[in-house]
């Protein structure tokens, strides 16, 4: 996710956006759909995982974020791999 703000957003817009989007992303991490986010170093963008039941939810969710119409997205649908170690132990 690359975030685009305009320059010229009025201050009390953009805190606002980013206080919501902080809140939105927080509940959904907590509920634990929003796995993993990181900083790109750098960068006024991050790298996500999300353990979501389907891609229709992945897509509320996106839709949902305040940042969403300043977003550029890349999103890779990933799959468990057979070779993971992780199976062994579930």
């Amino acid at each position: 996710m690359e975030v685009n703000l305009p320059p010229e957003m009025d201050p009390d817009v953009k805190a606002d956006i980013l206080a919501r989007e902080k809140a939105y992303s927080q509940e959904l991490q907590k509920g634990g759909e929003w796995k993993n986010i990181w900083r790109c170093a750098g960068q006024y963008s991050n790298l996500s995982i999300f353990d979501v039941d389907s891609n229709d939810r992945l897509h509320e969710i996106l839709w949902n974020l305040p940042l969403f119409p300043y977003m550029r997205m890349e999103i890779t649908p990933l799959a468990q791999h057979p070779s993971d170690i992780a199976l062994l132990d579930s």
